[in-house]
């Protein structure tokens, strides 16, 4: 309960906030802040959020209630514009900006889980943890390993799909020892976002900081350092409260199947292709993405025709359709309904007016930190989306720290961030409530987890010769 309850006052301070003029606001074509539209649609977003943050409890996925509530929320926006003016339309091109900001989100993540998958059926991370057994590692060297590949493999995929993954292999690697599978958890789910905000192919976040120009790739490597930071310092912490004895060898026997090196091939050279034509030709990043899935899927082909007879199972050809399907839907149309709650509620004028307060009306700096705190409850990704909304007037210093905040704020508790979420949730199907990874695991450990965060602001802040 606790994530829904701190977005609410975010919520309703909006409405608290004392009027700005229109002029300022440039949002709506009236001011529906205080019309019933705008108290409406505040009360369909708070409702949104508490039911998706509560699936615990009722056991109803995330995306329902948001995407209802999108719906909800600009069927009110629409109603209003046609009674008032008779005619609907004007706002079409409103609703069709945010969506058309969505699909590029909706295609790049698509395409990033769908080679994870593919990787992972042809047994390329089985085979990893098999050569990790094979090296009769101490559970704290296994710690840090799988820490550290959250990190690396965040760089360039989306950390949400990198949170499940690692939380499998976590599992496999533990074997009977829940204590290390839990701290190895949170290790990873640290990891992985702060990983995720080194680079824009790896969070949400950072992704629409670089979707929208505020920063150019090679300027989050800026952050390298900070995140390095914020990863090693609570681990360093937990460090000595994993075991140091070593697993038992499971004797798991799995080999490659057949494609699975063109398939790591077409994945390296696909986010290779998208960072350099963004980077040289301004390319989106999108179509690299769709280029590579087009590579996959004729490499997929090939596969197909030069199937042998009679194929075992390594020798059979890769099904690119079934790791689309595979895709976490929850998720991706969870982020629709957010990103087009937060479109209606910037059109009714509320984000203007937040705006005001926070980055005029106290330093920008200040309100970096905050917002970014406040990413341990409120999703990071929706939150970034929602200032880029606001159109703060920032320098380059300013959009590193918060996409900094943002990014790495969401590992200060399990449900502050999509890898958190999944590790949480796989580690309960596998190991049942109240063992492993859990929330309560979580808070304990969130002391080291904030040092951490503290020490990646002080870090970029040293970088930046003190600026702040």
């Amino acid at each position: 309960m606790i994530r829904p309850l701190l977005g609410v006052p975010l919520i309703f301070l909006i409405y608290l906030i004392p009027s700005v003029s229109l002029a300022e606001s440039g949002g709506a074509a009236v001011d529906l802040r205080y019309h019933w539209v705008g108290y409406y649609t505040l009360i369909v977003t708070v409702l949104s959020y508490v039911v998706a943050m509560t699936e615990d409890l009722h056991h109803m996925s995330k995306a329902k209630p948001m995407v209802l509530g999108a719906a909800l929320a600009w069927f009110a926006i629409f109603i209003e514009q046609t009674l008032r003016t008779g005619d609907g339309g004007g706002l079409t091109h409103v609703f069709e900006m945010d969506l058309a900001t969505y699909a590029e989100l909706f295609l790049f993540i698509t395409v990033s889980m769908t080679f994870l998958n593919a990787l992972t059926e042809r047994h390329v991370f089985d085979v990893l943890r098999i050569r990790i057994e094979a090296w009769h590692l101490s559970y704290r060297q296994l710690f840090w390993i799988t820490g550290s590949m959250a990190f690396l493999l965040s760089l360039v995929v989306s950390s949400l799909t990198v949170g499940l993954l690692m939380g499998y292999i976590i599992l496999s690697l533990a074997q009977k020892n829940v204590r290390f599978a839990g701290m190895a958890g949170l290790n990873a789910v640290v990891a992985a976002n702060a990983g995720g905000t080194v680079s824009p192919l790896g969070g949400i976040s950072t992704f629409f900081v670089w979707q929208q120009g505020a920063l150019q790739f090679g300027e989050f490597f800026t952050l390298l350092i900070p995140c390095v930071i914020n990863f090693v310092i609570p681990g360093l912490l937990m460090h000595f409260a994993i075991d140091a004895g070593k697993p038992e060898p499971s004797g798991d026997q799995r080999v490659l199947k057949r494609g699975s090196l063109g398939v790591l091939v077409i994945f390296i050279m696909t986010f290779s292709i998208t960072v350099l034509a963004n980077v040289f030709l301004s390319m989106p990043a999108v179509l690299g993405m769709m280029f590579g899935l087009g590579i996959l899927q004729t490499y997929a082909y090939y596969l197909i025709v030069t199937e042998p007879r009679d194929a075992k199972e390594e020798e059979k050809a890769i099904d690119i359709v079934k790791c689309v399907a595979g895709v976490d839907w929850d998720t991706l149309l969870f982020f629709y309904g957010a990103m087009m709650i937060i479109g209606a509620l910037n059109y009714i004028g509320y984000l203007s007016t937040l705006a005001q307060m926070l980055f005029h009306e106290m330093s920008p700096t200040l309100a970096n930190i905050l917002i970014g705190l406040s990413s341990s409850s409120i999703d990071n990704g929706t939150l970034m989306y929602a200032v880029l909304e606001m159109h703060p007037t920032f320098p380059k210093i300013e959009w590193l720290l918060l996409t900094l905040t943002l990014g790495v704020g969401g590992s200060l508790l399990a449900i502050g961030s999509a890898p958190g979420l999944h590790v949480l949730g796989l580690m309960k199907d596998r190991l049942g409530g109240g063992r492993g990874y859990t929330f309560t695991l979580h808070l304990r450990w969130a002391p080291a987890v904030l040092l951490g965060f503290f020490g990646a602001v002080f870090a970029l802040q040293m970088l930046k010769g003190g600026l702040w």
